[in-house]
């Protein structure tokens, strides 16, 4: 079943996408300081420390959004480029305002493009990132694996998801911060009625875990492993070429 942000369009779930971050894209950054308590950094740096070993020159940050991941991909790791690439203008035009800002335009470039039709070489990155990202694609599958095609052989890949608790206890208490309080807050503040409804059914339709693990070996990921954050709140997903 594909869980869609406006289930009262005809358009697909690609197009939706893009519609609704554009509609949040003002309130994007500031929301998930607010939802997430600003454990959503801790999370990121996390996912990033998994590279460290790699040392990675250049990286390609996939549904880059307004660039977080991107940023703080460079301050940890110092790679000589970054490219970020996102389908959403409205994201899209907020993170060059922060790459100009902090002036790391010479080394993130933020790019407009479909994360399921990558338009790099085979073999072209030494690390893939995604945070919180591979969850909207519109077919899984076919994103994960342009991600394997444009990385180079001994390359990584590290995505950063969100997932549900697996403790039953610790889950009452997630579910009804994350499918009541939470879509409340987002709607008041971003003014989009939709965006933080469909982020909840996204999360618990998406494949969490072992199940995401088995999609990626099955693609052609190698060395592949799932780190829970947070009670399971969060996860990361490690994968090499």
């Amino acid at each position: 079943m594909t869980v869609l942000p406006y289930k009262n369009l005809k358009s697909g779930k690609k197009e939706q996408v893009a519609l609704m971050f554009d509609n949040i894209s003002q309130r994007y950054d500031f929301l998930n300081r607010i939802l997430t308590f600003g454990i959503d950094q801790s999370w990121r740096r996390t996912a990033l420390s998994h590279l460290k070993v790699l040392q990675p020159k250049l990286l390609l940050d996939v549904a880059t959004g307004t660039g977080d991941f991107a940023i703080q991909a460079y301050q940890m790791l110092k790679p000589l480029k970054i490219i970020g690439i996102d389908i959403s203008d409205g994201m899209l035009e907020v993170g060059r305002r922060k790459m100009n800002q902090q002036n790391l335009n010479e080394v993130i470039e933020m790019v407009s493009g479909d994360s399921e039709k990558l338009p790099f070489e085979d073999n072209n990155f030494d690390a893939i990132t995604v945070s919180y990202g591979v969850r909207n694609f519109e077919n899984l599958e076919n994103g994960l694996s342009e991600m394997l095609r444009v990385l180079k052989p001994g390359g990584m890949v590290v995505i950063l998801e969100a997932s549900e608790p697996t403790n039953k206890f610790l889950k009452v208490f997630y579910n009804l911060y994350f499918k009541v309080i939470l879509p409340k807050i987002g709607r008041l503040i971003s003014g989009d009625s939709s965006a933080y409804s469909y982020l909840p059914e996204s999360v618990s339709k998406f494949p969490q875990g072992k199940n995401f693990i088995g999609i990626l070996d099955q693609i052609g990921y190698k060395k592949t492993k799932w780190v829970p954050l947070t009670f399971g709140a969060s996860s990361v997903y490690i994968g090499s070429k």
